[in-house]
């Protein structure tokens, strides 16, 4: 049952990845920012509940209330394709993604992105990408967007640990923007790499904001780390 569930949301996903997909990329670039925002915002909504209602696989935030009204630079933990889904549907919608220039490549998911302006970095041009995350989420934040980042770089399976990268916590250094830590234990029920999707609720976690004056990206990495870490070992890692 599960494994037929999982393949008629997958159905479901790329009807709505083409259909909202494929319009953005002819003429995402046209429109305002804040509709592209909203229209975002939407797909995360409606692939969410598709999730619950094909899947009966629901989620639960804590702590919402620690969400600014001003931008920040979001550090997330990544387990799964389901928070690059959440992320877009429960933030506000007006923020960017720093995120591998591979991904935009992608028929109709990335040439939909494309039209997001994310940061899109080569992982393998060392210095190079990081002077451009500084440069491009700085223009991005002074412009009142929120900056999302991906710490650990590509997806971590439940129970594993990779060594975080420096780039958003240089990033919040260079520009004194305050650092949002999310946590959440996703993979538990969409795994890394796997096709099934295994009903359950799934907790997200948004920690208070953390601070960056006076701090270096070195410690405000090992902080983001320290909390994302004790907090997903305190959450549910079985089904």
């Amino acid at each position: 049952m599960v494994l037929l569930r999982s393949l008629i949301f997958q159905l479901y996903l790329a009807f709505f990845v083409i259909l909202f997909g494929l319009p953005l990329a002819l003429f995402g670039w046209f429109l305002p920012y804040a509709w592209l925002g909203r229209i975002g915002r939407r797909w995360g909504q409606l692939i969410l509940w598709g999730l619950e209602r094909i899947c009966n696989l629901r989620y639960r935030v804590s702590g919402a209330e620690n969400l600014p009204d001003h931008p920040c630079i979001v550090l997330c933990k990544h387990q799964s394709a389901w928070e690059t889904i959440a992320l877009r549907a429960l933030l506000p919608p007006n923020h960017t993604w720093v995120l591998k220039r591979e991904l935009l490549w992608l028929p109709f998911f990335g040439w939909g992105i494309a039209a997001y302006r994310p940061i899109a970095i080569d992982r393998r041009a060392g210095r190079k990408a990081m002077k451009q995350l500084v440069r491009e989420g700085k223009k991005w934040l002074d412009a009142g967007r929120w900056v999302v980042v991906f710490p650990e770089g590509t997806r971590v399976a439940p129970g594993q640990r990779k060594k975080y990268g420096i780039g958003g916590a240089l990033l919040a250094e260079k520009t004194g923007y305050p650092v949002l830590p999310i946590a959440h234990n996703a993979g538990v029920f969409w795994r890394r790499r796997g096709f099934k999707k295994y009903p359950g609720t799934i907790d997200l976690v948004i920690g208070e904001l953390l601070p960056v004056q006076g701090r270096s990206a070195l410690e405000i990495n090992r902080l983001v780390e320290a909390w994302i870490e004790s907090t997903v070992a305190q959450l549910p890692q079985s089904r």
